[in-house]
């Protein structure tokens, strides 16, 4: 039985019923505040990452036309191209497979198994560290190579079909060659070229002529398809840097003994795993609207 003193005059007694989780004496849910605070987080953290590709899908909608997926992302390593998903496939195992060395790491956590814990804690550093490098390449490769950036998209796609009126290299076709024809759809990728007379780089926008007739050149594409793309892997690739950063630490961490003296069955190494597989899950959304759809 316990008392609280609700007025100078008079003291009411209160039953605190055995199992009431709200009575200050048991934890809500049954759950620590250091996994409820990190629930919280995850909640607010989604909606951010849900927000981003909302924005993403209605820019995309709304526009005419927008790069092929299969023909952005078609390149890997060691001269590798013409290979749509195969680069990010391999990126999304990784991640994948660093999700289930943190199960195995929280499990040998619930077993007080100390070297069990680093052990797998360090495979689900290896994945990360992995699956950041293959983001570098990509990110190096659209960049140097395919020029694009936050403010420019050489990637596009015809709105019809017809045939150009310049070769690869940006000159007209000779006479009697023949002219390379495209159907609405097909995608385009405008590259940059060295001017051997100027010594700059100048772009390669071929010209081409319409099934209706009309002639016009290659522009480039929607502006928002760059600055969405880096924004958002980005974002999600900072995620992963972080977990990679408090991964690290708490694996020291439980290297040390630290966590064994608490005997709470490495909590600390449970709340670390609940963050890194948020971070897999936000991939999975990633990986469908930017490489698939």
């Amino acid at each position: 039985m316990a008392t609280v003193d609700t007025a100078p005059e008079r003291v009411h007694e209160i039953d605190l019923q055995p199992g009431d989780d709200w009575n200050g004496g048991r934890e809500p849910f049954r759950a620590s505040y250091g996994k409820l605070m990190m629930w919280y987080f995850l909640l607010s953290d989604a909606f951010t990452f849900a927000g981003f590709l909302i924005s993403y899908g209605a820019l995309r909608f709304s526009s005419p036309t927008w790069p092929v997926p299969d023909f952005v992302f078609s390149t890997a390593p060691f001269g590798v191209s013409g290979a749509p998903l195969i680069f990010v496939t391999i990126m999304s195992f990784l991640l994948i497979v660093s999700s289930v060395t943190m199960v195995r790491a929280v499990q040998e956590g619930h077993r007080e198994n100390k070297q069990g814990v680093v052990f797998w804690m360090f495979l689900t550093i290896i994945g990360g560290i992995g699956f950041l490098s293959c983001q570098a390449w990509e990110w190096t490769n659209l960049i140097g190579e395919e020029h694009m950036s936050v403010s420019t998209n050489p990637f596009g796609a015809h709105t019809i079909g017809g045939e150009y009126l310049d070769d690869e290299t940006g000159h007209p076709y000779g006479g009697g060659a023949a002219r390379e024809k495209f159907d609405a759809g097909d995608s385009y990728l405008i590259h940059k070229h060295m001017d051997e007379k100027t010594g700059h780089e100048e772009w390669i926008q071929r010209r081409f002529v319409a099934a209706d007739g009309t002639t016009d050149v290659q522009q480039f594409g929607p502006k928002a398809f760059g600055a969405l793309f880096f924004f958002i892997t980005g974002f999600h690739g900072f995620h992963v840097f972080s977990g990679v950063a408090f991964l690290s630490i708490i694996a020291m961490n439980a290297g040390s003994g630290l966590y064994a003296a608490r005997r709470n069955g490495y909590e600390m190494v449970e709340k670390i795993g609940l963050y890194w597989h948020f971070v897999d899950l936000v991939w999975v959304f990633v990986f469908l609207v930017f490489y698939l759809l």
